[in-house]
């Protein structure tokens, strides 16, 4: 693949940008199916808001080749090795927790390389292509 076909700074903040959103709706809808119920132990509120909040992008992105927000955008996370395949959930998992732990940082790799991969991308081994129409 061409330089061109891996996305770019700017499209991955629009993605993360989408996703914040994303996961105040959910949290919204989560807070009123639990508004539903007299009583609600508050364990699970904690699970959900945690499951929510830890497990969307993981989960998306090994299911779906990235979240609502990569979907909305046009791009999608996948194997460097074969970009017909999205990446694992064990991989998901650190690939996520890397990007949120470094924040902003993890992004500044990205220009440094020809296939654009932001530090939480060289961890794991995935690239970030442009959606196919």
């Amino acid at each position: 693949m061409t330089e061109e076909n891996y996305a770019g700074v700017f499209d991955r903040v629009k993605a993360i940008m989408t996703d914040g959103l994303v996961i105040v709706v959910f949290m919204f809808l989560a807070s009123y199916i639990f508004s539903l119920f007299e009583s609600v132990p508050d364990n699970a509120r904690i699970i959900a808001f945690v499951f929510i909040f830890l497990l969307y992008d993981p989960i998306f992105t090994s299911l779906f080749g990235g979240t609502i927000g990569h979907m909305i955008i046009g791009i999608r996370v996948k194997r460097e090795s074969n970009e017909q395949k999205n990446i694992l959930l064990p991989l998901a998992i650190p690939r996520y927790i890397v990007k949120v732990t470094l924040g902003w940082v993890s992004l500044l790799t990205v220009s440094g390389n020809r296939k654009r991969k932001a530090i939480h991308d060289l961890l794991v081994g995935s690239v970030v292509v442009y959606a196919k129409p």
